[in-house]
């Protein structure tokens, strides 16, 4: 129904907000993590909607990026895993983490969620797999890195994760150690990569 909102936010809590377009106040529920990036009541800000209707209700759920937002229908569309769920896996988790993840399959890292146990986890995994590739994971991350820190490490640090999941890793425990890595401007991907495997004798 809506794509998204663009307006003034008059209000912040734990899992909502209320953002005011055209005089008419929306309340919108969010990740508990997005209240972090928001400077202020007062601010005018785009948040990425999904309108969900059930018989007895009907709520705005909202998103910074799109690519939030097709995670959470994506996490929709899991059996067992409703919007309150599905928020909660985003409170905890980024997407590109869910994505990597779930290819990973480490649903010990998913089932931190409140509310989402570990079998719940498991099935999440089962039923998004084949959905998820690791190339286009691996892009997206990369892609997040490039719009937070321009392009610098980006490439090298996609790189090095891709070497340990080649060397047998998960990509979860690649991406963790790898993360764990301070990469400068003339770093390289062995210098990496020797930095990150020193990083997994501790994880």
């Amino acid at each position: 129904m809506y794509s998204y909102m663009k307006g003034e936010l008059v209000e912040i809590s734990e899992d909502a907000i209320v953002l005011e377009v055209n005089q008419i106040g929306y309340n919108i529920h969010i990740p508990a993590s997005m209240i972090d990036s928001f400077h202020g009541i007062g601010q005018e800000i785009k948040i990425y909607t999904y309108f969900h209707v059930k018989e007895d209700s009907m709520k705005l759920y909202g998103f910074l990026t799109r690519d939030d937002l097709n995670i959470f229908k994506l996490l929709l569309g899991v059996n067992g895993i409703g919007p309150k769920g599905a928020l909660a896996i985003l409170t905890v988790m980024t997407p590109d983490d869910l994505r990597f993840a779930v290819l990973g399959e480490d649903a010990k890292t998913i089932a931190k969620a409140p509310g989402i146990g570990t079998k719940t986890a498991q099935r999440l995994i089962l039923e998004l797999k084949d959905k998820l590739s690791l190339e286009d994971a691996f892009e997206a991350k990369s892609r997040h890195v490039s719009e937070e820190a321009g392009n610098f490490g980006s490439v090298v640090k996609s790189e090095a994760v891709q070497a340990l999941t080649a060397l047998g890793y998960s990509s979860t425990e690649a991406l963790k150690a790898v993360n764990g890595v301070e990469i400068t401007e003339d770093a390289t991907v062995e210098e990496v990569l020797k930095a990150a495997l020193k990083q997994m004798a501790f994880l």
